[in-house]
């Protein structure tokens, strides 16, 4: 193992790959820090870009930009409140709640470490288990997915603990929007109203937008308009004891990233919300999430950048894509003659471990990048407001035009942005809305394609270990806060 690592920094130890490194690092930050550009379109923009180059320096290149475009997404929706990438939308939770509060100094800093800390941890696993941890990943079928569905919107339970009927109106809302659409399985078209360009469905990246880029700027005119008084905000950062005492939170959610990274087609959207919950349930300030919990912005940015290393688990030992991002990598492999695979690691060793090393250098540059970045970012958010207003309005149209090059996606950026302003006038949760666009393709497609294979026989969702498993978890997610708050109840009475 030694031996190999060994050969992984030789590989990466030349001037124009550690220039690749940092590149595809400041590449990756800044592409995420835009609203529309998520990471596996910051790595399809820079694919063209590689032609010609000497396959070690292109892929480096590609997968420094992978693993910081999930870190650079952070940055607005703490900034600004509007998620660079969908994953950055569990960071905006309690983020953006430091921002308003005067203190973005401590999020941002706190994300880029956390960010850091998980990118190496999701290296560690991928040298350390691909093969067993590939074998997990092919273990996986139909009923397990719908289970890891149904898991994940139990989330629900907990982020609406204070009005849990609220939680679970508006997922049932974002279940329905996810159907908008062409059926994947009979080819019918779903509440499209004859718009073509609805038969894809509702885009996630317009929706985001709109759900909170475009829902702040109607929120902060109207508050302009009441001549509200500005915070004053602190140029402060945690200090080291606090940034080094989460580290059983770093721990957590990058082992649960580096798990879920794994799995094929689950990626970091899903991965930050699970992480988030599964962190905040077992954390002694549970009651702090939501309000401006460091522990709250650390979690998902762990565990989103430890599913770099997790999702190029089955691309390298099995040619298997575990994310979108790692599915455009393997076209970029095999457009350089590498062929993912088990004969990867002994036909071309020096590019497998050549990665590994240089993850764990991009690790280093993009905390190096993000601590640098901390007092520019502090001074966008500085900027006047009706300024800042109308540069979230702007970046938003475009962000949301530029993602599918459609004026439909615009109407739906201003559409969910009406919708996140009108949730947030009535107190209503928004984040159930985002975990059913993200999970509901995921849900119905593996619910049909289980009973399709059973012949109609739920059984098979209760048959399978796995699935089970994730069912009853499910469960105990749901239950759990119930449980708790009469174990407190009981414990005040006496």
């Amino acid at each position: 193992m030694l031996d190999n690592l060994l050969l992984g920094f030789s590989t990466i130890a030349h001037l124009p790959v550690m220039a690749a490194i940092f590149a595809g690092v400041l590449i990756g930050i800044l592409c995420g820090i835009l609203p529309g550009l998520s990471a596996s379109t910051a790595v399809a923009l820079m694919v063209p870009f590689t032609f010609g180059m000497d396959p070690v320096v292109a892929i480096l290149l590609l997968v420094s930009v992978y693993m910081a475009g999930e870190y650079g997404g952070s940055i607005t929706a703490i900034a600004i409140g509007t998620p660079g990438t969908p994953a950055a939308a569990a960071t905006m939770l309690d983020g953006y709640e430091l921002t308003k509060q005067g203190k973005p100094g401590l999020a941002l800093t706190t994300s880029v470490v956390a960010s850091s800390i998980g990118g190496m941890f999701g290296v560690i696993v991928l040298f350390a288990f691909s093969e067993p941890l590939a074998r997990v990943a092919l273990s996986f079928g139909a009923p397990e997915y719908f289970s890891l569905a149904v898991f994940g919107l139990t989330i629900i339970a907990s982020l609406s603990s204070d009005n849990l009927l609220k939680g679970f109106l508006i997922m049932f809302l974002g279940l329905f929007l996810k159907t908008i659409g062409l059926d994947g399985f009979t080819g019918e078209e779903r509440y499209t109203f004859g718009v073509d360009k609805l038969a894809d469905g509702l885009s996630l990246i317009p929706a985001l937008i709109g759900l909170f880029a475009m829902a702040s700027v109607f929120y902060g005119v109207e508050e302009d308009l009441r001549k509200s008084e500005r915070v004053s905000l602190s140029f402060a950062m945690p200090r080291l004891r606090k940034l080094f005492g989460m580290w059983k939170v770093y721990l957590h959610a990058s082992v649960l990233g580096s798990i879920i990274g794994v799995l094929p087609g689950a990626g970091a959207t899903i991965t930050s919300f699970i992480c988030y919950n599964e962190v905040r349930r077992f954390s002694p300030n549970k009651d702090q999430f939501g309000k401006g919990c460091l522990e709250g912005v650390a979690a998902p940015e762990a565990g989103n950048n430890a599913v770099v290393g997790g999702s190029l688990v089955p691309l390298l030992t099995l040619g298997i894509p575990g994310s979108a991002t790692a599915a455009v990598l393997l076209g970029a492999l095999m457009l350089h003659n590498i062929q993912p695979g088990p004969l990867l690691f002994q036909t071309n060793g020096e590019i497998v471990y050549g990665i590994f090393a240089g993850l764990f250098v991009a690790c280093f540059a993009q905390l190096l990048f993000g601590l640098i970045g901390v007092p520019l970012w502090i001074k966008v958010i500085s900027a006047p407001r009706p300024l800042l207003l109308s540069i979230i309005a702007v970046i938003s149209v475009v962000g949301s035009y530029g993602y599918n090059n459609s004026i439909v996606d615009v109407w739906v950026m201003f559409g969910f942005g009406l919708l996140g302003y009108l949730l947030r006038k009535l107190d209503f949760p928004v984040t159930p809305i985002i975990l059913a666009l993200v999970l509901g393709g995921i849900l119905e497609e593996n619910f049909r394609r289980a009973l399709i294979v059973s012949r109609g026989d739920y059984v098979i969702f209760v048959k399978q270990p796995i699935s089970a498993i994730l069912l009853v978890m499910a469960a105990l997610s749901l239950t759990s806060p119930y449980i708790m708050n009469k174990l407190s109840r009981s414990g005040t009475e006496k």
